[in-house]
């Protein structure tokens, strides 16, 4: 952002916040507005499924026309006249990435910071400050003193934050909002199976690995058709295989991958797919520990480990000694899936969730809500209880 337009901007910032603020007013974004989903977007479905008229819930998008949103919602598009407006007149902004000091907040406003994942593999913040640019920390240490309320799912994840997050204040410890759907009833996987075309009846494996530096995808070689065999093999149906890559790799998302298997790389919502895949397919991403929730299999294809390790960030785990079942080559993939013992994985992963102090239990998105209520309308203007 140029200088003038940055200056403009302040400008129109001090400007409105001497506007009143409206109390029952909540601002929301999700990844600087690229799309609609993760925390934000579940703690809004759960507002407008209690009472929709409570609160008046405003996101913000880049390119708002993009995003087809419950009617209820109002949407403004990101940097407008009218973002500043509803930003600075909101009692309440939640998001789930780093602020901006575009975000000036006001004393009386109450910032809620969800974080983008119940727990991390990579080190974050603090713990990986030499691998992170000097303009993100700087612009982080700024966010964690406008917080007011830091989601956490798990005391693990509580552990990090307290050490590297730049923020000694209150961690609410109830889960994470967007794992609420992993609790559904399965009945409800239809739904977003006939989104995606998709038989009621298949079962899915869910194939989603991260980024790797470069746009470098030689380590995506999975040999979909022997999968699609081995899985029936072990745990019988017919299987579709639906492939999610990283948003930096949107250039893939029109990639054909052949009979039994849909590149969905352009569906927002990868809790959804988490939702409805009987098994996850992934290498380093965040998304495994969520997955955990469900109990369902999951493996690790990282055919790059030792490199991944040596020149990426540190891991605050030990990839050899996760729960899921881990494989370096597509021959020993299918052989482990083939081979799948589920007693000794659901005790694994038992034993590995006691040890990380899951919060987890299917109702953050209430309890968040709740803590929503006692800011906006109790007669003191504070929290219904106090997070720890």
């Amino acid at each position: 952002m140029n200088l003038l337009k940055k200056f403009l901007s302040y400008i129109i910032i001090y400007f409105f916040n001497s506007f009143p603020i409206k109390k029952n007013k909540v601002f929301m974004f999700s990844y600087y507005g690229s799309q609609y989903g993760c925390n934000p977007k579940y703690i809004t479905e759960y507002v407008l499924q209690q009472d929709a008229s409570k609160f008046d819930i405003v996101w913000a998008f880049n390119n708002p026309e993009a995003h087809n949103i419950p009617p209820k919602i109002r949407k403004v598009k990101v940097m407008s006249i009218k973002y500043f407006y509803e930003l600075c007149t909101s009692k309440i902004i939640i998001t789930n990435f780093r602020t901006t000091d575009l975000f000036v907040k006001r004393k009386s406003q109450y910032y809620i910071q969800t974080w983008h994942s119940s727990m991390r593999l990579k080190q974050i913040e603090k713990d990986a400050e030499a691998t992170l640019p000097e303009h993100y920390v700087k612009m982080a240490k700024h966010d964690s003193k406008k917080c007011d309320l830091l989601i956490s799912g798990c005391e693990n994840s509580t552990d990090i934050f307290r050490r590297s997050y730049w923020y000694d204040g209150k961690i609410f410890k109830h889960g994470t909002p967007r794992n609420d759907l992993l609790f559904g009833e399965r009945s409800g996987c239809n739904l977003v199976k006939r989104k995606l075309n998709l038989s009621v009846n298949t079962k899915v494996l869910l194939y989603a690995p991260t980024f790797r530096g470069k746009n470098d995808t030689s380590v995506y070689d999975l040999d979909y058709p022997q999968l699609r065999q081995s899985l029936t093999q072990r745990f019988g149906g017919e299987w579709t295989i639906i492939v999610k890559f990283h948003p930096h790799l949107l250039s893939l998302k029109d990639e054909q991958m052949g009979e039994g298997v849909i590149n969905v790389t352009e569906y927002s919502d990868i809790q959804e797919l988490l939702f409805i895949s009987d098994a996850l397919i992934t290498d380093y991403s965040s998304l495994m520990f969520d997955y955990a929730i469900t109990k369902r299999p999951c493996f690790l294809y990282v055919p790059d480990l030792k490199e991944y390790m040596m020149k990426d960030r540190k891991l605050y785990f030990n990839v050899e000694e996760l729960p899921f079942v881990k494989a370096a080559s597509n021959h020993e993939l299918t052989k482990r899936i083939e081979k799948f013992e589920e007693n000794h994985y659901q005790d694994e992963l038992k034993l590995f969730l006691e040890k990380i102090g899951s919060y987890e239990q299917g109702q953050a998105s209430e309890q968040v809500v709740n803590q929503m209520e006692g800011i906006c309308f109790s007669e003191k203007g504070g929290e219904v209880y106090e997070a720890i």
